[in-house]
């Protein structure tokens, strides 16, 4: 079984709903913090599907393979998807490329193990809280350290996201339970908000089903659909009539693009 396959499967498992807000970490944004980073090496195409914040096929949604799984303490039960990070490797002298750093995209789950202990001493629980951990494409962790490294050292720092294009919104559901996920978010990445509306409706708060897909039950068939979406550090964007009044579930539509300004 695939990386990615294992932690979507470990996360829809476990699901649990939660409420929207400002992520904690954009209250530190480009403050460097410690961490450690282990990789995996993809075996096979299905390895860019799949994760526990419900992006789907990773590349299509804008991602590509710069992504990250989070352990428990930076997940943050999903409000952490979308996010950026850069990484880099510190301490080791002898695995680390020096003046070097990578940037990811939160789009997985590091589930805890508890059967093994968080300290590594016995090589394993390295996603168990309290631990700041990374699990990333082993083509990101050799841009900072050597492969046989393993479990490094690292800090890491939230950043802004660039994006190339809008903001997509994927629309699912059935009779009148509809579900949109929200891909390829610029600025802080990760959504914490979104609203619906139709031609014959007012504006509808969506909830957060799961990872960046969220729902609503509502009539909206045969209605444009607009959407107002809101990211972690409290910009919110809309963009009307995304969808024609003759979408269907499961098509795709662009709207407008969060601002994106370099950090400081």
């Amino acid at each position: 079984m695939s990386f990615h396959t294992y932690f979507y499967l470990f996360f829809a498992s476990t699901a649990i709903l939660i409420g929207s807000g400002p992520s904690r970490a954009d209250q530190t944004l480009n403050e460097w913090f410690p961490a450690r980073a282990t990789y995996y090496a993809p075996s096979d195409p299905r390895d860019a599907v799949g994760g526990a914040c419900g992006y789907g096929n990773l590349v299509k949604a804008g991602y590509g393979m710069a992504t990250a799984a989070l352990s428990e303490a930076l997940f943050e039960r999903g409000a952490t998807c979308g996010g950026c990070f850069e990484i880099r490797c510190v301490e080791d002298v002898r695995w680390c490329i020096p003046g070097t750093s990578v940037t990811v995209t939160a789009t997985n789950f590091c589930p805890p193990n508890y059967g093994l202990s968080a300290g590594g001493g016995d090589g394993g629980g390295y996603c168990n809280p309290p631990n700041r951990h990374f699990v990333i494409p082993i083509a990101a962790f050799e841009k900072i350290a050597l492969w046989k490294a393993g479990n490094m050292p690292v800090q890491f720092r939230r950043i802004k996201c660039a994006r190339d294009g809008g903001v997509r919104y994927t629309l699912d559901g059935a009779g009148y339970f509809h579900s949109v996920l929200i891909s390829n978010v610029a600025g802080s990445g990760a959504v914490v908000a979104v609203k619906v509306k139709g031609s014959r409706t007012g504006w509808l708060p969506m909830g957060r089903n799961w990872g960046q897909n969220w729902h609503v039950n509502a009539d909206l068939k045969g209605q444009p659909l607009s959407f107002e979406v809101t990211i972690s550090d409290g910009v919110s964007l809309t963009s009307y009539n995304v969808a024609p009044k003759d979408w269907n579930f499961g098509q795709t539509f662009v709207g407008k693009q969060f601002p994106f300004h370099e950090n400081t």
